[in-house]
């Protein structure tokens, strides 16, 4: 068997996508109970990200669906998170039990299906593999090989993962053949070898057998106040939101997300108390008290914005943003050399973007002020 993996203490899992296999309230529990934390959506401090299966059923019913998913997983990855699938993540917490030893490498797997390196990540992190990641089985080789034969006859992975689990355990594919077909007017669709049976991706998911009713109308709302939010419709998104919190109060995520659309629809007293409602509920929500000090910011209550910011500088030494905000509200003080030490941290954290180029020319101004001061 292979080794079980163990919950590193401390670690913070985020999510995106909901889980279509075991209910995210469950998993948090046990999360909870291994000393780690469990939170809806990805926030800064987040170590693993865990990308649920329902995600492929959302994505399938938009043009750029899964080009949207591909964008994520390439920003997580960037960002130096660990990344997921659903049954890689049960198998950490033990919930799940670990397919049989198996010693295939991805590099192996890749050299002897011919399936691209990027093919066979996206897959393995949705679960059509035996495996979620090396080492694979020879199981996983097999499935490999059809997978990329229906990728050269046209499928997508993003086809092909909203596919395999329609006709049981994945590993029951390897001893059947899978033809990308046009059959009953579907084109695109995969097909078992008896030319009957259609692995229908719309068809996938089967929530209504996972977990409690409320679970499952948490998981929809907040899908639902998501794209509202993404969108643009920031009242819509916040009703949403709040409907999610009043189902589960505990959720800091919903609350932060609920006070950015109000900040966004101008509603700036509801903002706040939001915001301080998701630090009450998660203290090291650093996200939370950089976005609250935007908004004392906006309001020009500078002394209560300087807290908020030393206080996320405090929770994430590397979060640049707050840094540069809290150098440009020193420098607008009077406090020079306090701003020109906050601009040189920030370049230390960022020397590449447009506001690194702001925070040299704050750093020069400084040292041209300072030098006159001094001839004079």
């Amino acid at each position: 068997m292979t080794a079980p993996a163990v919950l590193v203490p401390g670690a913070v899992f985020g999510t995106i996508g909901a889980l279509a296999a075991f209910p995210l309230r469950l998993a948090a529990r046990e999360v909870e109970r291994q000393h780690g934390q469990l939170r809806r959506g990805v926030v800064r401090r987040a170590t693993h990200v865990v990308f649920g299966r329902a995600l492929l059923a959302k994505a399938g019913l938009s043009r750029n669906g899964d080009v949207e998913i591909e964008r994520r997983v390439s920003a997580e990855r960037v960002a130096g998170r660990v990344l997921l699938s659903e049954n890689g993540f049960l198998r950490l917490l033990g919930l799940m039990k670990a397919p049989e030893a198996s010693s295939l490498s991805r590099q192996s797997l890749i050299e002897q299906s011919r399936l691209s390196g990027a093919d066979l990540g996206l897959l393995s992190l949705f679960d059509a593999f035996e495996h979620d990641s090396e080492p694979y089985s020879f199981r996983d080789l097999i499935l490999a090989r059809k997978y990329a034969g229906l990728i050269a006859g046209g499928a997508t992975w993003g086809a092909i993962a909203r596919s395999v689990h329609r006709s049981g355990p994945v590993a029951s594919l390897t001893a059947k053949s899978l033809n990308v077909g046009s059959q009953h007017g579907r084109a695109g669709a995969i097909y078992l070898e008896d030319g009957q049976s259609e692995l229908d991706g719309q068809l996938l998911f089967d929530l209504g057998n996972v977990g409690s009713t409320g679970d499952d109308t948490l998981e929809e709302l907040f899908t639902e106040a998501e794209a509202a939010e993404e969108g643009g419709d920031h009242e819509g998104a916040a009703a949403l939101y709040q409907r999610c919190l009043a189902i589960d109060p505990s959720d800091a995520i919903a609350a932060f997300n609920r006070a950015n659309c109000l900040r966004a629809g101008g509603h700036a007293a509801d903002a706040a108390h939001d915001y301080a409602r998701a630090i009450k509920l998660d203290p090291a929500f650093v996200e939370a008290w950089f976005n609250l000090a935007g908004l004392m910011s906006e309001q020009g209550r500078e002394a209560s914005a300087r807290r908020h910011l030393q206080k996320a500088i405090a929770l994430d030494k590397t979060y640049a943003d707050p840094v540069f905000n809290l150098a440009r509200l020193e420098f607008d003080a009077g406090n020079l050399l306090e701003a020109r030490r906050l601009w040189a941290r920030y370049l230390e954290l960022d020397a590449e973007s447009e506001w690194a180029r702001v925070a040299a020319k704050g750093v020069q101004f400084v040292d041209l002020q300072l030098a006159r001061t001094s001839a004079g």
